[in-house]
Formats: structure tokens, sequence, C-alpha cells
């Protein structure tokens, strides 16, 4: 393990990559290791201040791509976005150990990054202080063939050095030289800078990556059966993506001898077996096999993935169980541990279901705040008269099967027996169903997966103290006399909203409601009075709904609706606020695609409306000024006219003036002249003029 100086010594490590999957989760890991302890007692927290006081073996750097925008990540002492290669020269050297992973599909511009740092490194051997060294995470796929020459041998067990000296895979071929490159150095015993390649298998675990696809389609159960791409027989060596961290751990502080370790676990799964599991824990239970083209088709998987998930291996990895003694979180792989992983996915994905429970007086709008909830957190409309019809098709499908190899004799006779029961229950009661009945109808939804992964709204049900007992407390402690009764965490819900209304209030609404409404929704005069007189009578109960959940500590928040608040929008804001975000993935693509059609479609319709009233706002606008430019017009021709008008009155008078006494002289002048002919007639005509006009 080192001389004593190294082990109290705090290694600097580097981590390349550390937004991505599998490198995120190592470096989370080996940030809450704790120096003087064993790996076996390494505490798997997100943050080193979980150890209290004892102090960090290692001290975590790391680079990130420049598109990142996610967590702080606490975990790091630095972080380096998108170095230049001096920079990112600078910080390996200023580290002890430095981990370059290219085992999650790695580009071929990070094998050239990781070829570039070990040559970089290697030529500043002279200036190290102290020895350092280099681990290569890899993967299983350099040595993976696509398709195994001998059919009758493909599921035979290797060993670690027949894997280690098997042929190349044609596409990883880059990573096996890179590989080569690693395990040259530090071969001579004063050599500062040792090499280490660990083969990883297909990581799983700690929210998923490569296997995420079959996960969130056995959450969402938006099919009947979980898609399967090929045959599905092929054996896939695994690791989960913590176990790998640990092999890393012991390389950095035990330095084996072997400078090439196998690290995968000891499950021999096929991919069928992995799928089938995940959708016998999470989802439907089924899964359907589809050609390998689909996945590209339905865009599930792109095709570097799809060679991961097409390997076919079975391995023995002997040095990491005969010399680690690693504490496993997963040794006998996936399926196996299927319950763990399966929490492990839901915490760090923040998959959690959501369970309400809206009560109410009849009319206040249970049922249409309901649906704008169920549709905001994308979670299941618990109606009960829905819940009951469903079950009653759902065994009268089983019962009338048409296809006995699906399903046995026992299921029918299971189903035909309890559709009696209901049937017998509904003719007893005119019509209604006993409570037993409907306890085990409701409490079966409830424990359905789709409820279980994503969560449900009641609605309007249970309506008193003793249902919600008979409902959610455990049936071994309803009978205790506790102080606080253990109840059926996964059914009960988690909030509680009693939505309230003046019976005023609620009389007006359902006389403004047409009377088909009314009569669908047993609002008319004779019904819904008396209901509205029941659910008075349950509020004022010795022991009342709200009771039941009070002594649960689950307390319940009453929330008034207002005719100012019709499309309750108030009412959403409140209980979201109380509630919280949505905790799951969304909508599903083909919801998406729906949703942006219909928005594309209000866009197109709105811009055609805005185009509509601007083509008529300039209609009106060229009209208008049309007939202001005609009355300009005309206006104009008036003005001139008067103008006209008043200048002919105005010269009257001089008019006048010189026929009378301008005119007859200058006439006189002008014929004298004719008769003359002077040499200036000008001169001539301006003399006569004034000889005349003097004179007279």
């Amino acid at each position: 393990m080192g001389d004593k100086n190294e082990q109290t010594h705090q290694k600097r490590i580097f981590v390349n990559d550390v937004d991505r999957y599998s490198s995120k989760h190592i470096a989370k890991f080996l940030s809450t290791c704790v120096a003087g302890e064993s790996s076996e007692d390494a505490e798997e927290e997100e943050t080193v201040a979980s150890t209290g006081d004892k102090i960090p073996a290692f001290e975590i750097v790391g680079t990130v791509s420049s598109s990142f925008k996610g967590e702080k990540m606490r975990f790091l002492r630095e972080r380096y976005t998108s170095p230049t290669k001096d920079l990112l020269l600078e910080r390996l050297l200023e580290c002890d150990v430095v981990v370059y992973n290219i085992s999650e599909n790695a580009t071929q511009q990070l094998v050239e990054e990781a070829t570039w740092a070990i040559k970089a490194l290697h030529t500043q051997l002279e200036n190290f202080k102290s020895q350092k060294m280099f681990i290569l995470v890899s993967t299983v796929m350099t040595r993976a063939v696509s398709k195994s020459q001998n059919e009758d041998e493909k599921d035979s067990l290797l060993t670690e050095e027949e894997f280690r000296r098997g042929s190349s895979h044609p596409n990883f071929k880059k990573h096996k030289n890179l590989e080569r490159l690693v395990l040259k150095l530090g071969r001579g015993k004063k050599s500062k800078l040792k090499g280490y390649v660990v083969a990883s298998g297909l990581q799983y675990g700690m929210g998923e990556n490569l296997f995420h696809y079959f996960f969130k389609m056995s959450w969402l159960m938006h099919c009947p059966k979980v898609p399967i791409f090929g045959q599905g027989t092929n054996h896939i060596p695994m690791i989960h993506v913590y176990d790998l961290a640990r092999v890393i751990q012991h390389v950095i502080e035990l330095r084996p001898k072997s400078k090439y370790i196998l690290a995968v676990d000891d499950s021999k799964n096929t991919l069928e077996s992995i799928v089938k599991m995940i959708s016998d824990t999470l989802g439907p239970g089924e899964i359907d096999r589809l050609p390998e083209k689909e996945a590209i088709t339905m865009k599930a998987f792109q095709p570097e993935e799809l060679e991961y998930l097409n390997i076919n291996l079975c391995l023995d990895a002997f040095i990491i169980k005969d010399s680690f003694n690693l504490h496993w979180r997963s040794e006998y792989g996936m399926v196996k541990n299927m319950e763990n992983i399966v929490n492990e996915y839901k915490d760090t994905r923040q998959l959690l279901p959501i369970r309400i429970c809206l009560v109410g007086p009849p009319a206040v709008g249970k049922t249409t705040v309901a649906e704008k909830l169920c549709s905001h957190y994308q979670i299941h409309h618990i109606k009960i008269k829905e819940v009951i019809e469903e079950k009653i098709t759902q065994l009268k499908e089983i019962v009338h099967c048409s296809d006995p190899e699906h399903v046995s004799q026992e299921v029918v006779a299971a189903a035909q027996t309890q559709l009696d029961k209901i049937t017998r229950s509904q003719e007893m009661n005119s019509g209604r169903l006993a409570d037993c009945l409907v306890f085990d109808i409701l409490r079966e939804k409830l424990n359905s997966k789709p409820c279980r992964n994503q969560g449900f709204i009641l609605d309007g049900y249970p309506k008193t103290y003793e249902q919600a007992s008979l409902l959610f407390l455990d049936e071994d402690n309803q009978e205790s006399k506790v102080k606080k009764p253990v109840y059926q965490q996964e059914i009960t819900p988690e909030h509680v909203m009693v939505l309230e209304a003046s019976d005023d209030f609620l009389t007006k609404r359902v006389q403004g409601l047409p009377e088909n409404v009314a009569e669908k929704m047993h609002f008319t005069q004779d019904e819904f009075v008396p209901r509205l007189i029941r659910y008075r009578q349950r509020s004022t109960a010795e022991e009342t709904l709200l009771d039941f959940f009070d002594e649960l500590e689950i307390f319940p928040e009453h929330i008034e609706v207002t005719t100012d608040d019709p499309e309750y929008k108030d009412v959403i804001k409140k209980i979201t606020e109380m509630v919280g975000i949505p905790k799951n993935y969304g909508l599903s693509p083909w919801k998406q695609d729906e949703v942006h059609r219909k928005e594309e479609e209000e866009r197109k319709q709105k811009l055609a409306a805005e185009a509509a009233e601007k083509k008529r706002r300039n209609e009106a606008v060229l009209g208008e000024m049309a007939a202001q430019y005609e009355e300009w017009k005309k206006n104009l021709s008036k003005v001139k006219r008067e103008e006209h008008e008043l200048l002919e009155a105005h010269s009257l008078p001089l008019r006048n003036y010189l026929m009378k006494y301008v005119m007859p002289s200058l006439t006189e002048a002008m014929v004298d002249c004719c008769k003359i002919k002077p040499e200036d007639p000008i001169d001539f005509l301006a003399e006569h003029l004034l000889r005349n006009t003097y004179y007279r």
C-alpha cells in the first residue's frame, strides 16, 4: 500500500468528463473514501461532510464540457470547463493519480485526448517530484467480436488471460492501441509513471445509463410490453458503477502487480433476462421482441449503443476476486439485485410517486381539479365508479378469453368467482357494490405498478373514517389501539386537499348547469340536496375522514373555491405550491408530439387571425384615407372657386376705371401711332398719352 507517508497523504485525483454518467459516479464514490479506513468501510454518500471529522482519502478534480449546466458537484475540489491542452497539462501534473475514463461510448476525440495526456505526462517525467499513476478505464468491448465464429462456444466462460489475448473488435482498435500505450508505462523499477488498464463491463446502477431506456419504458408503462431488440440471448458482462469505482480505489491503494484488470461482476445474465427482470420489477411484466433496426427507427438507441448491447461474452474476473477482497454493491449482477437497482434508479432520478386525496362537497369541482392536477403531474385519476367498471370489464375478458394458452384455467376460475361475487353484491344492493369488495378492487388498483410508479389522485373517495381505515390501515394493525396506527404507505395519500364552498354557492352552481349535464352528474334537485346533506352530516360526525388523516399526521389542507376563480387557476396554484414540482418524466414522446401539434395549430390559427385582423385594419385605414382624400379634393375645389370669385370681385373697380379713363386714351394713341409710324413708337405713345392726359 506504500510507505507510511503515502498512507497519510491526501492524494489528488484527476477524473475526466465528470459531467458524464460513469465518471461522475466514480468521482463521487472516490470523494467519500476515508483516509485510514479499508475500502469495505468506505461510505457511499454524496458529500465528504457525511464522514464527520474523518479525513477524506482523496481530493477530486475533473473536467466538464462547456455545455454542462447541471449540479454544483460538491464532491469536486476543482472543476475545469473545456480547458486548453496547456492548462490541462498543468492540472494533470498537479495530481497524484490521473483517471481517464473511455468506457462509455468514447468518441474518437476522447481517445485522442487520453493518448495525448499519456504522451504529455511521459515527456514531463524528469520534473515529477513523486511517482504518479495513470489509470485508463477502458471497456470489455475492445476484445469483443460482434459475432462469435463458433456458435457452440459462444456461451463458454473465458478466463481473464484468455480474454486479454482475444482479438480486437474492429470498431475499438484505437481503444486497444491506447490500452497498449498505457501498459507500456512504468516498466522500469524507477519509473515515476505507472499505468493500469481497468477493462470495465457494461455499467449499471445509480439512475442507469445504457439500460435507461428499458427502465424508463417499464416505469412509464405506456406499452403493455417492454421492447427488446433482437433475440436477447447474448450474455452481457456487467458491473455496478460503484463497484467499478471500488476497483479503481483498490488499484490506487494497493498498486497490484497486474497492470491489466478485468472489472466485471459474477453474473452471467443475458439481455433477455435483464430486460425481463426490469419489466417484472418495475413495469408490465412482459417483453416484446423486435428487430434490431426498430431500435433506430424508434430512437431508442444509437447504433454505437446497440453494439454494446449486442456483446456476447461470459467472463471470469480472477484478479478482483482473488486479490482485492471487494465489498461488493452488486456482486451477483443486476438480475439478482434488481429491487435495489430499481430503488437506486428512482432515488437518483427523483421519480417519486405523488399521492393526493381530494375531498369536498358535491359540485365543488373535485373532478375538474383532479383532471388538471393529473395533467400537470402526469399521475392517475382514480374515480371509484370507473375503477369498478374497469375491473368488471377485465374479469369478463379473462372469463371469455379465446386463447387458453395465455390464461390458465386457475386464473379463469378465480376471475369467474370474483365476477360472481360482484354480480351477487350488485343484485342485493340495488346496483351498488359492498364496501368489502370495493376495498379489494380499489386496493388492487392503488397497488398496481402505474399507481405505485407515478402516483394517483383519489377523487372523492373514501368518504368516511371507517372506509379510510379499512382501505389504508395495515390489516395486522387495524384492531390495535396504538397511538399512531400503522398504515400502508405505498397506497396512502401523502397530501389531502379539502375544497370548501358554501351551500348557497354550490346550489347556484348546480342550478346554472344545463339539464342534461345535471342529470348525467346526478346534480338534479332530487339528487343534489340529499347528497349535500349527507356530506355535511359526515363532516360533523364523531370521527370524520379528516380525523383519520390527522391521526396519521397527514394534515389536510383547506382551500376555498370562489366565483372569482371559474377556471380553478388559484386552486391549482395553491395545490401545486403545497405538493411541489412534478417528479416524473413528464409527457411521453407521442403525447409530446400531440401537444406540439396542437401548439403549432394554435400558433398558426393565431397568426392567421392576426393577419386577417391586420388586413381588416389596413383596409379600414385605406378606406378612411380614400374618403379623406376625396373630401380634401372637394374642399380644395371649393376654396379655389371662392378665391376666384373673390379676386373677380376685387378686380371689378379697377377694370371699370381702366375702361373709363385709360383705354380710350390708349386706343387713340395707338391709332395715331399707326398713322404716323414714328421711328420710336414707344416714345411716341408716351408723349401722346402724357400730352392728351395733361390737357384733359
